[in-house]
C-alpha cells in the first residue's frame, strides 16, 4: 500500500475534529515532527489522529526511494495492535503489545528500506527529538539497501554519520597511513581487522575464517598497528580504531 492509500485509511478511521473536519495527517504531525508544537498543537493533533498524547511512540525515518508496506491503517500487519501515522518519508508508530519489534519487524519484511528508527519516546511532545535520533540511524544505513535500523543497535556509526566533518578528520588521522596503500593491501588490512572484531578479537577464529595461519593474522594485524601508530590492545585506541573503521565503510558507500 503506498502512502496516500495508508493515510486515507488513517483518515476514514479516526475521529472528526471539533470543528468537523478532518485535517490531514501531514498538517497535525508537522509542527509534532518538527519539534516545534506548542501545547495545544499537541492536543489538537491527538485529538484529530485519534491518539493518547501520552503513549509508547517511536518514528521511523524511510529513504526517499522507500514505500510503505502493506496494511490496513490500524496495525502493522503482526496483529499487536500497533497504529501507524505517515507524514511522506516519516512514519510515526503508536506501539502496541509487542513493542517495537513488531513494527520494526513487519517494515523489514515488507521491503520497506531503508529506514531508520528512533527509540521509545513517552508522548506526541517528544516525536521531534524522536524524528532527530531515527534520522541519524537512517545515515548508518547502506546505499541500495532495504535495511530497517534501529538508532540503539547502531549508536557508534550514528555518532560518526551525524558529524561528517568530525568522520573526515578521524578517518584521516587514524586510518590516513592505510588510505595511501594499494587498494589490494589496503582491502587486506582492512578485511582481516574486520574479521578479527567479529570474532571476538580471537586470532584463532578469525584464522579460520580467513583460511589462513593465526600468525598471518597476527602479521596482518601487527602491520596495522605499526600503520595507524594505535594498539589494538589498548581500549582507548582500539575504540578510535573501530569508530575510524565506522567512518571509513560510511565514507566508502558514499563514494
Amino acid at each position: 500500500m503506498r502512502r496516500d492509500a495508508w493515510a486515507g485509511a488513517q483518515q476514514r478511521a479516526r475521529p472528526e475534529t471539533s470543528a468537523g473536519a478532518q485535517q490531514p495527517d501531514g498538517a497535525l504531525l508537522g509542527p509534532l515532527l518538527a519539534g516545534s508544537a506548542q501545547p495545544h498543537q499537541v492536543r489538537r493533533a491527538a485529538q484529530g489522529l485519534g491518539l493518547p498524547e501520552r503513549g509508547r511512540y517511536a518514528v521511523v525515518v524511510l529513504g526517499t526511494a522507500a514505500t510503505v508496506p502493506d496494511g490496513d491503517g490500524d496495525g502493522d500487519g503482526d496483529g499487536d495492535g500497533a497504529r501507524w501515522c505517515w507524514c511522506g518519508e516519516v512514519g510515526v508508530v503508536l506501539l502496541g503489545r509487542g513493542g517495537l519489534a513488531g513494527p520494526v519487524g513487519s517494515l523489514g519484511e515488507a521491503g520497506a528500506g531503508p529506514g531508520g528508527v528512533s527509540p521509545v519516546v513517552g508522548g506526541l511532545a517528544e516525536l521531534g527529538l524522536a524524528r532527530r535520533l531515527a534520522g541519524a540511524a537512517l545515515l548508518t544505513c547502506g546505499p541500495g539497501t532495504h535495511e530497517i535500523v534501529t538508532l540503539d543497535e547502531r549508536l557508534p556509526t550514528a555518532l560518526v554519520a551525524s558529524r561528517p566533518e568530525l568522520s573526515a578528520r578521524l578517518l584521516a588521522e587514524v586510518l590516513g597511513p592505510l588510505l595511501v596503500l594499494e587498494p589490494a593491501e589496503r582491502a587486506l588490512l582492512v578485511g582481516t581487522l574486520e574479521v578479527w572484531l567479529e570474532c571476538g578479537g580471537s586470532v584463532g577464529r578469525a584464522a579460520v575464517r580467513l583460511r589462513c595461519h593465526r600468525n598471518t593474522v597476527f602479521n596482518r594485524l601487527r602491520r596495522l598497528e605499526r600503520l595507524t601508530s594505535r594498539s589494538l590492545s589498548h581500549p582507548r585506541e582500539l575504540v578510535e580504531t573501530v569508530l575510524a573503521l565506522d567512518a571509513l565503510r560510511l565514507s566508502a558507500a558514499r563514494g
